[in-house]
C-alpha cells in the first residue's frame, strides 16, 4: 500500500474531477502538524517534579535615613539632605552624631557661623565613627564656599575652602508681569543673571521705561557644581529678550587672547559707546529739561540732567570707557565724579552716598565698572543719582542721543564666531518655539 501511495504522489496528472478521499489519508498527511504542536505542549500522564516550597521570615535592620559607607577602622562616610525647619542639632542627630563635644563646638564656634543658614535640598556630609563621634564635617554654604570641620590632635577645627566645580550649561525662559527681577525670580533665575541680563541689553532696551507686560526673555548660562551640588552661576553664554514685539539677541565671543563681550548674530557688538543708565535698576524721577522748578531752592531753573530715584547705595556704572577726572565735594552736586571719555566726551555722577575702592582721580575706569553709591548728598531732597552727559563741555540730553556702536566682529574671526554661536543660537529657537507653544 505504501509503494502504490509513492507511486501516485510521484507521478504529475491533469487535473481530475472530484472524489472522495479517504480518511486515513487525511491523518497522514496531518501527522507531521500534530508533532510540530505537540513539541510545544506537555505530553500526557507527564509526572512534574515535586518543587519544595518554605516560607521563610527573618528580621533584618533597616539602615538610617541618609546614606552611609564605611570609610575603613570602623569610620562611616554618612550624608543627610537638609528640609526646611532643621537646625543644626537635628541635622547631627540624623547623622547619627552623639558626641557633646562636637555639638558644642558647631554651636559656638565663630568659624561655623555658616552653618547656621541651612539651605534645604542642600546635604550635610559628615565621617563618624561607630559609637557617633564626629571626625569630618562638610556643608557648601550661601556663598558657595565649602564648610570644613575636622577632628585635629589639638581638637576640632573649622576652615572654609573654594571647592572644585564643574561647569554645566543650563537655560530657563520668562515672561514680565511687573518687572525684570520679579520675572528672574518666578523663574528660579539667580540675581547674577538678571543683572547679566540686563546689562546685555542695556544698550537697547531701558528698563526702567520700556518694560511691558508680556515681554519674554530666554537665556543659557553657566550652572557650576560641586560634587552634585549646585554652587552658583557663572557667565551668560546667549540670550534672547522679545520687547514690545521686537527681538533682541546676544552670544557671548571670547577670542584666545581673553578679549571677548556680547554680539548679535551677525556680529554687530552689543555694547554702544555708552550705557542707556548708569544704573541696572531705577525710574527716572526728573528729565532734562530747559525750565523745571527746583525741590529744594524753590526757583524755576534749566535742569541739565537725568535723575534717577533709587535707594541709597544702589551702585552706579561708569556708562564708557574713560579716566576719572574729578572725585569729590562739588555744592549742590554733593559727592561727585567726572569721568572723561574719548572725542570730547564727558559724563557727571552726582548726590553720591560715597565712592567705589579704587575709583580715584587719574583712574581709567570701563564701561559698566562700579564707581560709586546712590545717596542725597548737596542739594538732594531724596536718595537719587544726577547725571550728566556733556560733549565739548556742552550738557546735552543722553535720551535723545543715537550712540555709537563698539567694534564688530573682524573678519579674521567671524568664521570661528560663527561656529560657536551656532548651537546656541539653535537652542535659543527651541527656547521661543517652547514659549510660544505654551501661549498658544
Amino acid at each position: 500500500m505504501y509503494l502504490k501511495k509513492e507511486e501516485i504522489l510521484a507521478q504529475k496528472r491533469l487535473p481530475q474531477p472530484a472524489r472522495h478521499v479517504p480518511a486515513w489519508s487525511l491523518v497522514l498527511v496531518a501527522l507531521p502538524f500534530f508533532g510540530v504542536v505537540a513539541a510545544f505542549g506537555i505530553a500526557p500522564d507527564t509526572v512534574p517534579e515535586k518543587i519544595d516550597i518554605r516560607q521563610v521570615v527573618e528580621e533584618i535592620s533597616l539602615p538610617a535615613e541618609g546614606f552611609a559607607a564605611r570609610t575603613g577602622d570602623d569610620r562611616f562616610w554618612r550624608e543627610e539632605r537638609i528640609r526646611r525647619g532643621d537646625t543644626v542639632a537635628t541635622i547631627l542627630e540624623r547623622l547619627g552624631i552623639d558626641d557633646p563635644e562636637a555639638l558644642s563646638y558647631l554651636l559656638q564656634a565663630r568659624g561655623v557661623r555658616s552653618l547656621y543658614q541651612l539651605v534645604p535640598g542642600r546635604m550635610v556630609r559628615a565621617v563618624t565613627t561607630t559609637g557617633g563621634r564626629l571626625d569630618r564635617l562638610t556643608y557648601l554654604n550661601t556663598d558657595g564656599k565649602r564648610l570644613l570641620v575636622e577632628r585635629t590632635e589639638y581638637g576640632l577645627r573649622a576652615i572654609e575652602e573654594t571647592p572644585a566645580f564643574e561647569a554645566r550649561v543650563a537655560h530657563t525662559s520668562g515672561e514680565i508681569a511687573t518687572s525684570l527681577f520679579a520675572a528672574t525670580d518666578a523663574a528660579g533665575l539667580h540675581e547674577n543673571i538678571a543683572i547679566q541680563l540686563a546689562d546685555i541689553f542695556s544698550s537697547d532696551i531701558d528698563f526702567h521705561r520700556d518694560l511691558r507686560r508680556g515681554d519674554r526673555f530666554s537665556v543659557i548660562y553657566q550652572a557650576h557644581y560641586s560634587e552634585g551640588e549646585f554652587v552658583g552661576v557663572g557667565r551668560v553664554l546667549a540670550a534672547e529678550f522679545i520687547n514690545q514685539g521686537s527681538i533682541y539677541r546676544a552670544v557671548h565671543f571670547q577670542d584666545d587672547e581673553g578679549r571677548g563681550g556680547f554680539y548679535t548674530p551677525e556680529g554687530r557688538n552689543m555694547r554702544k559707546a555708552f550705557l542707556r543708565s548708569p544704573i541696572e535698576f531705577s525710574r527716572i524721577t526728573s528729565g532734562f529739561s530747559s525750565s523745571r522748578f527746583h525741590p529744594v531752592l524753590k526757583t524755576w531753573r534749566a535742569h541739565r540732567g537725568i535723575d534717577y530715584g533709587a535707594p541709597i547705595g544702589t551702585r552706579v556704572r561708569a556708562t564708557a570707557d574713560g579716566l576719572v577726572t574729578e572725585v569729590g565735594w562739588r555744592g549742590g552736586y554733593g559727592k561727585v565724579i567726572k569721568v572723561r571719555h574719548p572725542n570730547g566726551y564727558s559724563t557727571v555722577y552726582g548726590h553720591l552716598s560715597g565712592f567705589s575702592e579704587g575709583t580715584v582721580r587719574g583712574k581709567r575706569v570701563v564701561q559698566g565698572q562700579v564707581i560709586g553709591f546712590v545717596g542725597s548728598t548737596g542739594l538732594a531732597t531724596g536718595p537719587h543719582l544726577h547725571y550728566e552727559f556733556l560733549i565739548n563741555g556742552a550738557q546735552a540730553n543722553p535720551m535723545r542721543l543715537a550712540m555709537p556702536p563698539g567694534p564688530p566682529i573682524t573678519e579674521r574671526l567671524r568664521s570661528e564666531f560663527e561656529n560657536r554661536s551656532r548651537p546656541l543660537l539653535v537652542r535659543l529657537d527651541v527656547l521661543r518655539d517652547t514659549n510660544l507653544a505654551r501661549l498658544d
